[in-house]
């Protein structure tokens, strides 16, 4: 596993589940391209997980 992770907002969440839209809140994005950076941990992976389709991720 990597060390820090770099999750960037490339979908929209207007549509989505509120369940997902929550999920992306708690990584910490709120408007679209942004990014942000959070520890490689199993919790936050399953953030990712649930919410793939709206996301891209990068290894740091």
């Amino acid at each position: 596993m990597a060390n820090k992770l770099e999750v960037t907002l490339t979908k929209s969440v207007i549509g989505s589940k509120p369940a997902q839209r929550k999920t992306v809140e708690a990584l910490g994005l709120r408007k679209l391209h942004q990014m942000v950076e959070h520890q490689d941990n199993v919790a936050i992976r399953g953030m990712i997980n649930k919410v793939d389709h709206l996301v891209t991720v990068k290894e740091l």
